[in-house]
């Protein structure tokens, strides 16, 4: 297998449906990992402060994300996606079923043996995708947040799991709280790619203060500028009201990370502390996501990763002082 998983396209003509190919769960783990190495967002994934008996687990759940996400967003044709989801449904039920076929679903299967995951999470997951093609516009923010509960949510509650923290409503519903905030951040950092690539524009319409949003952001985004002066000004505004809300989901989250186990805490203070820096590099663009995608550097990571590593350490000495 190559250790650079090609495009969700040449990926789906390899693993697709039509697949006859089988591999061993070694082989499916080397492909999963290949494919959280291989992309921008999973930095907080697959970083070193995830406990190395682990490793696998989070790359086989990554893997599974990663395909649903992009069988959902990069395949160019909404009812492509639709019948594609509906497949990775059914290879999630010979996952839950104990005849895995697909490398990813291999690699899951023993994770979900390992772990006892449930298999809702993974169900709303592919439910969320399956919804964003057929909705592309919110007309409130409770659709929105009813959104997010499926389409990040899960996310935050399997990775507690894999770390054998408590499935408790304090553990779980603030972990909720993280993930809500980090779906949304993503939804307002990339404004203006989301209506350029897929027509889709998660800003609830009961926020949007100006007429013709849509056709005016599509033009300014478009372009890569934007001449109409009171178009860009109600933009900002409006992407900032959505960011202020967002900083109230993280604060609710926050009672998480001090519950949480020494292995636990860095993980998940690095999630936090990746969403939270995103949520004021939007403000430092001065909120113009219609035409930017402010997005972390390489020195901003590294630092995120060095801080949590930090202060775990930090805090295993105070408890071996005592």
């Amino acid at each position: 297998m190559s250790s650079s998983p090609p495009p969700i396209h040449e990926q789906v003509r390899i693993w697709g449906p039509e697949s006859t190919q089988r591999v061993s769960l070694e082989e499916a783990l080397t492909y999963c990992h290949a494919l959280a190495s291989g992309h921008y967002e999973n930095f907080s994934v697959m970083s070193a402060l995830v406990p190395l008996r682990l490793r696998d687990d989070f790359a086989a759940v990554y893997a599974f994300c990663r395909w649903a996400d992009d069988l959902g967003d990069e395949m160019g044709d909404p009812d492509e996606s639709l019948r594609l989801l509906a497949w990775w449904k059914g290879e999630l039920d010979d996952c839950f079923s104990g005849v895995p076929v697909h490398p990813v679903m291999v690699a899951l299967s023993e994770t979900v043996r390992r772990h006892d995951l449930p298999r809702e999470p993974f169900e709303d997951l592919i439910d969320a995708f399956e919804q964003d093609q057929r909705v592309t516009r919110y007309d409130t923010w409770d659709q929105l947040i009813d959104y997010c509960r499926r389409s990040a949510n899960p996310v935050g509650r399997l990775v507690l799991m894999l770390l054998g923290e408590p499935r408790e409503a304090e553990f779980l519903e603030p972990s909720d709280a993280i993930c809500t905030a980090l779906q949304l951040v993503n939804h307002w950092q990339d404004v203006g790619r989301d209506m350029l690539e897929r027509d889709r524009c998660y800003i609830p319409r009961e926020m949007i203060t100006v007429d013709d949003f849509d056709s005016r952001l599509r033009e300014c985004a478009g372009l890569g500028f934007c001449a109409d002066r009171d178009f860009m000004q109600a933009s900002r505004d409006i992407v900032a009201s959505c960011v202020r809300r967002t900083e109230s989901y993280f604060i609710e989250g926050d009672s998480l990370i001090p519950r949480l186990g020494p292995e636990s805490r860095p993980v998940v203070r690095l999630f936090r502390d990746g969403g939270v820096h995103v949520m004021r590099l939007i403000g430092h663009w001065n909120y113009e996501t219609i035409l930017h995608r402010p997005r972390l550097s390489g020195f901003t990571k590294f630092s995120l990763v060095s801080r949590a590593w930090l202060g775990a350490r930090s805090a295993r000495r105070k408890r071996g002082s005592r």
